[in-house]
């Protein structure tokens, strides 16, 4: 066999870091975008925003690169995988610290990191097909380079797509795979130092630093969690006992004396001091009329606090869960505060969990229920917005028994009054009768709820079979009366070509942010 010229194997090699800087590259891209769909919410608006910026940056890189002089090609292509590994390495964790302990410049800070990191990014590949190109004798005809270096780069990129969303974000969580990307980068710096390094001035220099930007990124990647913790503790300022990032969201759990409190993607989703109050009003005004009922189905409510309350009703021999994140229901079925916060509800032979999309379970199963709860998060982006839609009512119609009830969660009616009467409207249109309601929970202030039936002859209960910690008839009484400050909006139904819920959702918090 003849044997490989040294300088075509050196050729081969280069073409094949290209899949790596692109696997890169990319991968800075959706933990930004990632990043800021759990910090800020809105994932489109976030996306789209990063992907244009990244874009913008990527060409202003590539433009950047013609004025590197022929000579300093080799070397300015290391500079800028070691810039590359160390920016985009350390930008998940940076981003936390920001976001925890600065909170006012993160958009700054975020869109300034996207930015110089598209620019280097753009710059890499225009150096490589220049150094592939200026190769001896061996070197391969222009096109040839160009159709080598794309395929490779197409290649990294559709790699990395696909393993970011399936194992890198679920098993090393933000930082630790931005900082494996990192690491990437600068074992390439660190091989092109060494396989170049008759070609390139200072060559001993550029290996020390790869060296150093190897160990600062080795370093961050086994201290990650530690400093995402410590991130995360300023954030939430108190300890936390449980954090984890699954392929839907990033859940902590946090402690403070007797207080437990769940926050997904940064937002406070209970405390244990005053839960029973928002969960006694979701379920108990529905299923205290309805003495007969067997059959609830729950869509969402992953921390079994309603089924909790559900099993309260001796007559209820059926519980269907239904909620997106095996890693959710899994933690509230097996951490023991959490177990006993839902009295072991998801142990209770009584109650079936199913994970899977609460809109696409509807549209397959058949199955009929006496009661429908649905306990979706808020409606901070389209994702979660499409569960709010006359489409996903209609189906829920559709699964209600005539004779039964439909509850949702609805957001604040005092704080975001037009996500909340859009909801009411919502599920008017799909043909429901509504009867909306709210009930003061202290973590959240004002939060509202909507029960509905087809029928229209609901009357709120006067009292309960069961003893409450908030309920009873006075206080259901004063929940179904709204006072001048919370009356209704004149607001469009929420459908899935326009989701008008999520923009007035974003309406409503930005001013009460102001």
């Amino acid at each position: 066999m003849k044997p490989i010229p040294s300088q075509t194997l050196q050729q081969r090699i280069l073409i094949l870091s290209v899949f790596v800087v692109a696997s890169c590259g990319l991968a800075y891209e959706l933990i930004a975008g990632a990043l800021a769909s759990y910090l800020l919410g809105d994932s489109i608006l976030q996306f789209s925003s990063i992907i244009g910026c990244y874009l913008f940056a990527m060409g202003v890189g590539s433009h950047l690169s013609k004025y590197v002089k022929e000579e300093d090609t080799l070397a300015c292509f290391i500079d800028i995988e070691l810039l590359v590994g160390l920016l985009g390495g350390l930008s998940a964790t940076l981003l936390f610290l920001v976001f925890a302990w600065m909170g006012t410049p993160f958009r700054t800070v975020l869109y300034v990191l996207v930015f110089l990191i598209g620019v280097l990014v753009g710059m890499e590949i225009p150096l490589v097909m220049r150094v592939l190109n200026r190769q001896g004798a061996n070197k391969p005809d222009f096109a040839e380079i160009v159709s080598n270096v794309l395929t490779f780069d197409y290649l990294g990129a559709l790699a990395v797509s696909l393993l970011f969303p399936l194992v890198l974000a679920p098993k090393l969580g933000m930082a630790r795979t931005a900082l494996l990307f990192g690491l990437l980068n600068a074992a390439v710096a660190l091989w092109a130092a060494h396989t170049f390094k008759h070609e390139i001035k200072a060559h001993r220099a550029k290996q020390t630093r790869a060296a150093i930007v190897l160990v600062l990124l080795i370093g961050g990647f086994c201290y990650a969690d530690r400093l995402t913790q410590w991130s995360e503790r300023g954030l939430f300022g108190d300890e936390i006992i449980h954090a984890q990032t699954t392929p839907y969201q990033r859940l902590v759990v946090t402690k403070w004396k007797d207080d437990l409190r769940l926050h997904i993607n940064g937002n406070l989703q209970f405390s244990s001091r005053d839960e029973h109050r928002y969960h006694e009003a979701l379920v108990h005004p529905t299923l205290e009329k309805l003495p007969w009922a067997k059959r609830v189905l729950i869509l969402g409510g992953g921390d079994g606090l309603a089924a909790r309350e559900v099993l309260k009703h001796k007559n209820i021999q059926q519980i269907t869960l239904v909620d997106l994140d095996p890693a959710m229901t899994d933690l509230f079925s097996h951490s023991e505060p959490l177990v006993k916060l839902n009295q072991g509800a998801f142990i209770n032979p009584k109650v079936h969990i199913i994970n899977a999309d609460a809109g696409q379970w509807l549209e397959q199963n058949t199955e009929q229920f006496d009661a429908i709860i649905a306990d979706f998060p808020d409606p901070s982006n389209f994702g979660l917005g499409k569960l709010y839609s006359v489409p996903i009512y209609r189906l829920m119609a559709r699964h209600l028994s005539e004779n039964g009830l439909l509850v949702i969660q609805s957001t604040s009616p005092y704080f975001a009054p037009r996500s909340y009467w859009c909801i009411n409207a919502t599920l008017k249109e799909a043909g429901f009768y509504t009867y909306p309601y709210h009930a003061y929970v202290p973590s959240f202030g004002e939060w509202g709820f909507i029960l509905a039936d087809k029928k229209g002859n609901y009357t709120p209960p006067t009292q309960y079979t069961e003893p409450m910690r908030f309920l009873d008839g006075e206080v259901t009484k004063l929940m179904f009366t709204f006072p001048a400050d919370m009356k209704p909006w004149p607001v469009e139904a929420n459908r899935l070509n326009n989701q008008k819920l999520v923009h007035y959702f974003e309406q409503d918090w930005r001013q009460v942010m102001r």
